[in-house]
């Protein structure tokens, strides 16, 4: 037995909030998959629930805080990454996670992102990429495709879109990589990696976003976009991530692109502040 729970019963259930089900999401959405493998993560590692802390941001995939049954944060929008900072400094023994989307966390949390990466904080970012701001409406985003539409880019997108795994790496992250909701085993060990390994690590999940994103470019429903997704994606581990580009058509590579270690910006202080107290 497990508290109330036997082991025959799905792992899952022992790391979700029961009670604040049915979820908000939209039939087809890909968060919903993202967040059975994160917890399905968390239960490989084997991570102390009771030192694990999860922030959110605003948007669709922000609401992940509350569905997970760990101390959550649900924080402003795009501020996750600085709440998170703020507690793992607090707080060395917390395993802290931030589940947030593109819009969120690279377009009003941008540079929030870069400078965690750069002071490799010790937290994991997952980040779920439906390439729109799905919640508020299906507006242009920071990784909308060029040539893609939304609901302000009716005409089609003329903004380059980020390459969300070269810039967290270009900055200095100790571990980025990307998957989509179809390759929930390689997710899952993806972010089991991350979880475990010191410093910014970094997972980029792409899912799907019928109800806007896939409305607006005629891509059926979700299971027409995981469809593509199939189609689409090659498994390229170790790639430089800036060949990792994502445009409107053609390969999207996937994959564990970075895998290093560097001091983390807790080794740093404890280093500097340990010298200065010897003074």
């Amino acid at each position: 037995m497990i508290g109330t729970k036997t082991l025959t019963d799905n792992p899952v259930d022992l790391y979700l909030r029961a009670d604040r089900m049915p979820h908000i999401w939209c039939s087809g959405c890909g968060v919903g998959p993202s967040v059975a493998c994160f917890v399905k993560a968390i239960h490989r590692t084997g991570l102390d629930t009771d030192k694990i802390a999860i922030v959110s941001g605003i948007g669709c995939s922000g609401r992940v805080a509350g569905y997970v049954k760990v101390d959550s944060f649900h924080t402003t929008h795009g501020r996750a990454i600085p709440f998170a900072t703020g507690l793992a400094l607090a707080n060395p023994e917390l395993k802290v996670v931030v589940f947030s989307g593109d819009g969120d966390l690279a377009a009003i949390g941008g540079n929030h992102l870069i400078h965690a990466a750069r002071r490799n904080i010790d937290m994991t970012v997952i980040c779920y990429n439906n390439f729109n701001y799905g919640m508020t409406g299906g507006q242009l985003g920071p990784t909308t495709p060029l040539e893609a539409k939304s609901t302000t880019s009716p005409y089609g997108n003329c903004d380059p879109p980020f390459n969300l795994p070269h810039l967290v790496a270009a900055c200095g992250a100790s571990y980025v990589s990307r998957w989509t909701v179809i390759h929930p085993r390689q997710l899952e060990k993806s972010m089991a990696e991350a979880l475990t390994k010191p410093g910014f690590t970094f997972v980029e999940v792409l899912g799907p976003c019928p109800t806007t994103y896939g409305r607006m470019n005629k891509l059926g429903r979700g299971v027409d976009e995981l469809r593509a997704y199939q189609e689409r994606c090659v498994v390229s581990n170790g790639v430089d991530p800036r060949d990792a580009e994502i445009g409107l058509n053609g390969p999207i590579l996937v994959g564990n692109f970075v895998d290093l270690s560097r001091p983390t910006f807790w080794d740093h202080c404890v280093k500097i502040f340990g010298r200065a107290q010897k003074k």
